[in-house]
């Protein structure tokens, strides 16, 4: 393995490390939320209503300044020296709160027009609109916080510090989690308390990662300028970069808007849904791209372009190793994992199942997904945003298109396997393009077909053990031990970099204690 392939993995390990721990206080939070809120009313207007601060966050926060920011703060400090990456990350910040300040502005005053926008179902319902109109209003300034969280996060994944970045989101979750226990334990209307416990989490972010900022040399006092070049060629860099998260977050948008149509309680299973395919993703999956960035933006500075492909390729190879068989664990355990997070208070027997199908259709797509997050980062690494763009474009009118379809057979499910579909095409595109830019295979096929066969056979083996109550989660960790057992029988490298990067995690929580 090369040095930057270990660092990869090292990097990777305090990233999983950091956002296991998040994901974890993260479903605590969801049973909690499921709990007080179940699936009806407010349920359906409070995720409405913190996915719109989502969308710019998206926008402006890690789905695009945090991409864009560390290829040209990577190239100025290796080029021009310290003081000027700093001044050019003092003169992005700046940018960034005066353009969000103005953006939350408008937000306050357009609310009920935004939210009509986003949910026009919820106008059948003048109560629920009313209520959504009200959360989106709490929520929003959060944006401002939590923009400013990820271009800390691109200044310290730059000087290759992982940890404070990941552990942001925990701050987060323990306000949510305080937020609708307040509400629920005083009478307060819980969805409204929670819409507070966002705009409170946003501070909490912010503030810290500011010791963290210090302890490797970074101060917000100093030089800056409206006219820095560093931050007008972020700029231009970024543009299509926002452009390419618009389409991704238009995706989402659509995709409520259409949930808006079906059943009350649509957007809440679909919510859920996405929360389980979301973690095996965080930990592991986006801490590899994560990890991988800084790696491939200091490589295609300095041109050595044979270990950039060597580090695609180990990235690749390491989330193929850890996606395939999550997907497959999550389709053979839906329906039992979901009863047994959330099946309690106002959380139905109904609400399990629906909520279930849904994961089995968002879980097909999930190792599509994972394996996109460093074949994009490759892309950005060599400032190449244009081409993710494009194929963005392309996977959003194949989503919409296939979702509208299958909604109509399928209701909510349709719209999740929809968005399975287009994740497959969005790779494929991804792979290809790269793959001719660089000349190079940056996937190892073999190794992806014998991962693919382990995979399966873990996964007959989770569905064939998913009546057994609780035998089934006892089992969980006898799937993963000859999962990677019989990866190492097969000789797999992949295997050797994930035994790896629990072995790093492991022993940076021994070096703490």
């Amino acid at each position: 393995m090369s040095k930057h392939g270990r660092s990869i993995v090292k990097n990777a390990a305090v990233v999983a490390g950091a956002t296991l721990v998040s994901r974890i206080l993260g479903f605590v939070r969801d049973i909690i939320v499921a709990f007080a809120l179940g699936a009806g009313l407010f349920a359906d207007a409070f995720f409405v209503a913190f996915r719109i601060p989502n969308l710019l966050r998206r926008l402006f926060g890690e789905g695009s300044l945090t991409m864009a920011f560390i290829p040209i703060y990577s190239r100025i400090m290796e080029d021009e020296g310290e003081e000027a990456a700093q001044a050019m990350a003092r003169s992005a910040m700046i940018w960034l709160v005066a353009v969000l300040v103005g953006i939350t502005v408008l937000v306050e005053l357009l609310a009920r027009p935004l939210t009509m926008a986003i949910a026009p179902g919820f106008l059948d319902n003048a109560e629920q609109f009313r209520v959504t109109v009200d959360l989106v209003r709490i929520c929003f300034p959060y944006v401002i916080f939590i923009c400013g969280v990820a271009l800390c996060m691109g200044i310290l994944n730059s000087r290759n510090h992982f940890l404070a970045p990941a552990l942001a989101p925990v701050a987060l979750n323990a306000a949510l989690i305080g937020a609708a226990l307040f509400g629920y334990f005083t009478g307060f209307n819980v969805a409204y308390s929670m819409a507070y416990g966002v705009l409170i989490g946003g501070v909490a972010q912010w503030f810290l990662q500011q010791p963290f900022l210090t302890k490797v040399g970074f101060s917000w006092r100093g030089s800056w300028s409206w006219h820095n070049k560093g931050v007008a060629r972020m700029g231009l860099l970024m543009l299509p970069t926002v452009f390419g998260a618009a389409v991704y977050q238009i995706n989402i948008l659509l995709g409520t808007l259409l949930a808006s149509f079906l059943p009350v309680g649509s957007v809440s299973y679909l919510y859920y849904a996405d929360r389980l395919v979301q973690f095996p993703l965080g930990v592991f999956g986006i801490a590899v791209s994560t990890a991988a960035l800084p790696s491939l933006s200091r490589l295609a500075a300095k041109g050595e372009m044979e270990e950039f492909d060597g580090t695609m390729s180990s990235a690749m190879g390491l989330t193929l190793f850890i996606a395939l068989p999550a997907a497959a664990g999550l389709v053979g355990l839906a329906e039992p994992i979901i009863g047994l997070l959330f099946e309690r208070g106002a959380f139905t027997s109904e609400a399990v199942a629906a909520t279930a199908s849904a994961l089995v259709a968002y879980a097909v797509g999930l190792p599509f997904i994972a394996l996109s997050r460093p074949l994009v980062a490759g892309f950005y690494a060599l400032e190449d945003t244009r081409t993710p763009v494009k194929i963005a474009v392309a996977c959003l009118a194949a989503n919409i298109g296939i979702g509208v379809l299958l909604m109509q057979f399928m209701a909510h499910v349709g719209l999740a396997l929809a968005v399975s579909l287009s994740s497959l095409l969005n790779f494929t595109l991804l792979y290809l393009l790269l793959a001719r830019k660089r000349g190079s295979r940056i996937l190892p096929v073999v190794a992806a077909l014998k991962i693919g066969a382990l995979a399966t056979l873990v996964g007959w083996g989770a569905y064939a053990s998913a009546g057994w109550h609780p035998w089934w989660l006892l089992l969980i960790p006898v799937w993963i031990v000859v999962y990677v057992l019989l990866a190492f029988l097969l000789r797999l490298d992949e295997a050797r970099l994930f035994v790896e990067l629990i072995r790093s995690r492991v022993r940076r929580k021994l070096r703490g204690a």
